[in-house]
């Protein structure tokens, strides 16, 4: 067994990047409790904004979760109105998703809160030191990455 270091484990980076995030994502959940949405539908409606139309595997792609879990969020988002699918021109048997007048006005909403979390980080650092921090944060992120075992059958 590995003798490991009890005193250190708050010095680990890992411990800090997933404290951080744990913080971003309970802010984050809070705001968008109010409207009603999730994470994984929030990040559906920013990348419907920005992107227009886009299918269920784009956006699971996008969103960083399966494409089945993305077909259930993406039935209860349309449920709720939020999104409108329909056939793509291209291939029949794909559904691509659009924004509804509703959709644009819950991510505007949450945006409109989300955001201004952004500007307080932005604000807490000189623009040097807010530049530098997004450089290690990428490096961290790219390490991370290299690091993550890939999944049975899959390659990196």
């Amino acid at each position: 067994m590995a003798d490991i270091p009890v005193e250190a484990v708050d010095e680990y980076l890992c411990n800090r990047i997933r404290r951080a995030e744990q913080v971003l994502m309970g802010h984050h959940e809070g705001v968008l409790r109010g409207y009603g949405l999730t994470m994984t539908q929030y990040t559906v409606l920013l990348a419907l904004a920005r992107e227009g139309g886009m299918s269920g595997a784009q956006l699971a792609r996008a969103c960083g979760v399966t494409q089945q879990s993305m077909a259930s969020v993406l039935t209860t988002m349309e449920g709720k109105g939020l999104i409108h699918r329909e056939a793509s021109p291209v291939h029949a048997k794909v559904q691509i998703s659009t924004l509804t007048e509703h959709g644009r006005t819950q991510l505007d909403g949450a945006y409109g809160e989300v955001i201004v979390l952004e500007r307080a980080l932005t604000a807490a650092f000189t623009p040097a030191e807010h530049a530098d921090l997004c450089s290690l944060l990428e490096r961290a992120t790219a390490v991370l990455a290299e690091q993550t075992p890939a999944a049975p059958g899959r390659s990196r």
